[in-house]
């Protein structure tokens, strides 16, 4: 008589999904990027509102301070998310910037919650098991940051509106925007901000 065989069934009895791959992303909390993008607001907006008051007169300093520090901020955060695809405040909340043109390009591994063990694991398609690979190699190809023009984009989308502030009608489309744009995170799996969607990004949970 044959031993029965000890290869797992296709369905688990327990309806349980499988174990999540091990090179999944898990997508950032919105909490984490609510605390990633006040630091990093402060970080900009304190000494560059400080500079203006100390160089402007005292009643046009909110007419200058908004757009000073809109273009203070696209840059603060293009160059770091092009370089390292994490800004100041975001290595502060453990998260980062990653691309998401991989991922478009099996969308039912990451629209598929019974894929992964946790909903909020994002398995990397583009990667294919090596027997020689490293963690190390893992890693590189897990946080690709976005690039220049992604990160550039990306950071426009979210800093140009606070130029818009000095204007009355302009200012409050800029709040509308940014509430609506935060919203956004919820509608879909991904977790994806307008300027995620614009810039083709996800922002993940650092390994």
């Amino acid at each position: 008589m044959a031993a029965p065989s000890s290869a797992p069934s296709p369905e688990d009895p327990s309806g349980l999904p499988p174990a999540p791959a091990q090179n999944a992303l898990r997508l950032a909390e919105p909490g984490q990027r609510l605390v990633a993008r006040i630091v990093d607001t402060l970080i900009v907006a304190l000494p560059v509102v400080a500079v203006v008051r100390a160089l402007v007169p005292g009643g046009d300093t909110d007419v200058v301070a908004p757009p000073a520090v809109a273009v203070a901020l696209l840059l603060y955060e293009a160059v770091q998310l092009a370089a390292w695809g994490r800004t100041l405040g975001k290595r502060f909340a453990g998260i980062e910037v990653v691309q998401d043109t991989e991922a478009l390009q099996d969308p039912e591994a990451v629209q598929d919650p019974e894929a992964v063990q946790d909903a909020e694991a994002i398995p990397d398609p583009a990667v294919v098991p090596d027997p020689e690979a490293t963690p190390e190699d893992a890693d590189e190809r897990l946080t690709r940051g976005p690039g220049v023009l992604r990160a550039l984009l990306r950071a426009a989308t979210y800093a140009l509106p606070i130029a818009a502030r000095p204007v009355p009608v302009f200012g409050v489309l800029a709040g509308v925007f940014w509430v609506a744009n935060a919203g956004l995170m919820y509608e879909g799996t991904r977790r994806q901000a307008l300027h995620d969607r614009l810039a083709g990004t996800i922002v993940v949970k650092c390994r």
